[in-house]
């Protein structure tokens, strides 16, 4: 139940449980004076009081009274406790609307803060009224959500300047090592070593590119449409890789998506055995759109599945070594689009690993 419907039964049944003790107070009094009354006219007075002469029909009549009288007082005061109890219910509900409809707002405004694209914005309670627990709580949650949105803008700006500061760098020195190789006077080890650094150059260019993109699928998601996972695997796969896609459309930035779907395919191939396969199935159920990626590979034991997600994880050192990054972002990614991620070690080798995304 709602809190405003236990504070109504709450209140309701305390007054009820006062209306029925007062009743049952009431009808004891009354059934003793009755009976007092009974007694006289019968010719038994109580102690204390003069004799009267036994009379058998006044002396029926009178108990006839005592029934009448009691049978009409539960009736008629059992018949007015229930609608009081009803009017006292009807009158606690809407007191107790009123009361909690600061608490409404709170609540109201902290889902349209979680819904929206930006989770800071400009959107604030703001609550007006006198300075009680209610007013603390919204002002507490005020100052919460200006942090959180200060903290989101820091972010922000953070990623942007990285992106420049951390890439030009690199660009400058392909440049330069590429003008070096390709000089007519360059010797074989100038080309042999600006192919190495070229090769470094181009790893660190990766990782940064993961970072970047680790720190952006982390953060808000500020567009949202519709996007076919089935097209988006169709755009990513490369040749010899079996495929069984249906239509999964989700609601999320279309870049990203593509970005996990790359890297899970990726991940399939590199993490293989010779001659393996790798499978990739779209589909909807349950109104998610669902990504599935499997491969043949190497045996995963069962408890290291969770640490493949942790950044900067390698599970095996080949020639063509990422940065560690792949299924981070995949993870990352999920989340930010309000989905899940699950990986499964198979028992003969490889890893099946399910990315379950609202549906648009």
């Amino acid at each position: 139940m709602s809190l405003r419907l236990r504070l109504t039964v709450l209140y309701g049944g305390l007054f009820l449980l006062a209306g029925v003790v007062l009743l049952a107070v009431t009808y004891l009094l009354f059934t003793r004076q009755v009976g007092q009354r009974v007694a006289v006219i019968s010719g038994n007075p109580p102690p204390g009081a003069p004799p009267l002469p036994s009379l058998d029909a006044l002396d029926e009549q009178a108990r006839q009274l005592r029934a009448a009288a009691a049978t009409s007082l539960l009736t008629q005061g059992a018949i007015a406790l229930a609608l009081v109890a009803l009017l006292a219910a009807a009158t606690g509900w809407l007191v107790a609307g009123r009361a909690l409809a600061p608490l409404r707002r709170v609540t109201d405004t902290a889902r349209h803060i979680a819904a929206a694209a930006d989770p800071g914005g400009q959107e604030r309670i703001a609550l007006r009224g006198p300075a009680d627990e209610v007013k603390d709580l919204a002002d507490a949650f005020d100052v919460m959500v200006e942090r959180l949105d200060r903290s989101f803008d820091a972010q922000r700006r953070f990623v942007a300047n990285a992106s420049h500061e951390l890439r030009t760098p690199l660009t400058l020195n392909r440049s330069l090592v590429e003008v070096a190789m390709h000089r007519r006077t360059a010797s074989e080890d100038v080309r042999q070593l600006g192919t190495k650094l070229l090769h470094i150059n181009a790893r660190h260019e990766r990782l940064i590119s993961g970072l970047l993109l680790l720190a952006r699928s982390e953060s808000a998601l500020t567009e949202r449409c519709p996007v076919d996972l089935a097209a988006v695997v169709a755009h990513v796969v490369p040749a010899g890789v079996e495929t069984d896609l249906a239509e999964a459309t989700a609601l999320g930035d279309a870049l990203l998506l593509e970005r996990l779907a790359h890297n899970l395919v990726e991940n399939a191939l590199r993490h293989n055995v010779e001659d393996g396969w790798v499978r990739v199935a779209t589909r909807t159920r349950g109104g998610a759109a669902e990504l599935t990626v499997a491969n043949s590979g190497p045996v995963i034991p069962p408890e290291e599945v969770p640490a493949l997600f942790d950044p900067f994880h390698r599970r095996a050192r080949v020639a063509d070594e990422g940065a560690g990054l792949g299924l981070s972002i995949v993870r990352s990614v999920a989340h930010a689009h309000g989905g899940a991620v699950v990986a499964q070690a198979r028992p003969e080798g490889g890893l099946t690993v399910v990315v379950s995304l609202p549906g648009a």
